[in-house]
């Protein structure tokens, strides 16, 4: 481990951090698999437990000791900073005291993923950052066995899934399926029910499938506003909806997916 103080925002050695361009870490050419930004001792420290190995780590002195500890025998570089030169460098203040440039892990196969999943949730083409968090989140907390993303799914470790996500991303396996309709026979391959969460008349109420669950599903969840492509509900074995009240029609993709994996687990008499 080295720990070097930095006092010139400019400096090489934290090019990772400069202004945070999540999209620039994930183009670097070297390492190939790219970087990501995590932020905060607990969700760096959710990282490293997951097997993600860290680049460097940016940290003010104060919260020094706790990162030391967590990087116990990490060859990482560790770079001291004040306050005023992390706000330079990253172009807000940085309160939670530390951040870590880590290696992308390679994405597993999705045939890999659902060998040993009951429970997975898709989400399609979610375009909100925080929207992707909260839903693994949900997932970690509702028992989901794991997520399963589109191709132009935001991306569950930019900098603000990551937070927002309390750092369940590294928690609960995850990867990208392919286009539909191969993606559907991914899921075909692996014994599974698709339940698309949608409006659309003939839809079978959440409590009435929960009842009669098929052993392994996924649980299908639309772009905020669009909601669900063709392609998705044409792959879905059924269409579900969660009957709602007040004048309300339907719930935040996040929320409508906790409702969903707690009514799968705990399905009606």
């Amino acid at each position: 481990m080295r720990i070097e103080t930095v006092t010139d925002p400019q400096d090489a050695r934290l090019r990772d951090y400069r202004d945070l361009t999540d999209v620039a870490l994930r183009r670097v050419s070297e390492p190939a698999e790219g970087l990501y930004i995590a932020e905060s001792a607990k969700v760096i420290a959710r990282a490293l437990s997951a097997g993600h190995r860290p680049r460097s780590v940016l940290v003010q002195e104060k919260w020094l000791p706790e990162l030391e500890a967590l990087l116990a025998g990490s060859d990482a570089p560790i770079y001291v900073v004040t306050a005023e030169v992390a706000e330079q460098l990253t172009g807000y203040a940085v309160h939670r005291g530390a951040l870590a440039s880590l290696h992308r892990p390679p994405m597993p196969d999705p045939a890999v993923i659902l060998a040993t999943a009951r429970t997975v949730l898709v989400l399609e083409d979610l375009v909100d950052h925080t929207n992707v968090g909260a839903a693994f989140r949900a997932a970690a907390g509702m028992g989901a066995d794991a997520v399963l993303i589109t191709e132009r799914c935001a991306d569950p470790l930019y900098r603000r899934s990551v937070r927002v996500s309390m750092g369940t991303v590294f928690q609960v396996p995850w990867t990208r399926l392919p286009r539909w309709p191969d993606a559907r026979r991914v899921f075909d391959e692996a014994g599974f029910h698709l339940a698309a969460l949608a409006l659309a008349d003939g839809a079978v109420p959440l409590d009435g499938f929960a009842r009669a669950r098929p052993e392994r599903v996924g649980l299908l969840l639309g772009a905020e506003g669009d909601g669900l492509s063709r392609g998705a509900l044409s792959a879905a074995d059924t269409i579900v909806t969660i009957p709602m009240a007040g004048g309300v029609d339907s719930l935040n993709v996040a929320s409508a997916g906790a409702v969903a994996l707690w009514a799968l687990a705990h399905p009606p008499a």
